[in-house]
């Protein structure tokens, strides 16, 4: 729980992650200022996480100790920077993935912040050392990339900026503990991250698979979400490959190195998303309903 000393999160940008974001932060017990440079855009943020606040104590998915209402008492909108950041030791960034606009977020929000306050950016692909450049004490500024969405799906990627503080990293890491997520470090930044190179690897050899004549898109999917994924649901690629061979992962090398290199090589170059194949792919999923993933959890209750 939030302690005397550390009491007050602002959150800047109140769309989806940041409304996810607030949401987190209460079941914390965190007071969260909501800043949106939209008037009126925050306040109507607060009247959504109400209701989804409400829902999920209805539905008994609350997280964190306190009551909704005990969390929705610590929750205020601020359409004044500076009134929004006033006390937070913590400020979550999370205005659109755009790298001038969150360039002038950060150097608006070090013009009224002490040194002390971490600054923390939601970005999932914009690399620390583009994003916080323009700022003066950039030793206190990190990306905490989190999963959408992010109230249901707990990693976050903490990733530092080459002058990043070793006390910084580990701050945010027991922040993001304390809420309930599972942040995971990175030693240094790399473009996409760890989630999203990994992410791009799959999408670019199921798109080559489907693009190529060798599978269906259908039947891609079904590799994952009946395959891969019921296995990645509990365990990562290496602990699967350590559990994959009888005498753990070096037998499994042992055993397979040679045949995944043989695999590998044979993968074709990137691809270009677009064209024939992209049409023809985009016609096989205009046929699904789209369902947005902040939906998911209230189809499979």
């Amino acid at each position: 729980m939030a302690t005397s000393e550390r009491k007050a999160i602002t959150v800047v940008g109140s769309g989806l992650i940041g409304r996810s974001w607030a949401m987190l932060f209460l079941s914390g017990g965190y007071q969260v200022r909501i800043y949106d440079n939209q008037p009126g855009q925050a306040s109507r943020a607060i009247t959504e996480i109400r209701k989804q606040v409400g829902e999920l104590q209805e539905a008994q998915m609350l997280r964190g100790k306190l009551s909704a209402s005990e969390q929705l008492a610590l929750l205020t909108s601020h359409d004044d920077l500076s009134q929004a950041l006033e006390g937070a030791f913590f400020v979550q960034e999370c205005v659109y993935e755009d790298l001038e606009a969150k360039q002038a977020v950060f150097q608006a929000v070090e013009a009224h912040v002490g040194e002390d306050v971490v600054l923390s950016s939601s970005t999932s692909c914009l690399m620390p050392s583009t994003i916080f450049s323009l700022l003066q004490n950039r030793s206190r500024c990190v990306v905490s990339h989190p999963v959408n969405p992010p109230y249901y799906v707990r990693l976050v990627e903490l990733v530092p900026h080459p002058e990043t503080l070793t006390s910084v990293m580990d701050m945010t890491f027991d922040l993001m503990t304390e809420v309930g997520q599972t942040p995971v470090r990175l030693r240094k930044e790399i473009d996409g991250f760890a989630l999203n190179r990994v992410q791009y690897a799959i999408i670019a050899e199921s798109w080559r698979l489907v693009k190529d004549g060798i599978i269906s898109v259908k039947d891609i999917d079904l590799v994952m979400s009946e395959g891969l994924g019921m296995r990645y649901a509990f365990l990562g690629p290496v602990e699967t490959m350590h559990l994959n061979a009888p005498e753990g992962l070096e037998d499994y090398l042992t055993r397979y190195r040679t045949g995944m290199r043989r695999v590998l090589s044979s993968f074709g170059p990137v691809p270009e998303f677009d064209g024939e194949a992209a049409a023809r792919i985009n016609k096989v999923c205009a046929v699904w309903p789209c369902v947005p993933l902040e939906s998911h959890s209230k189809i499979h209750r």
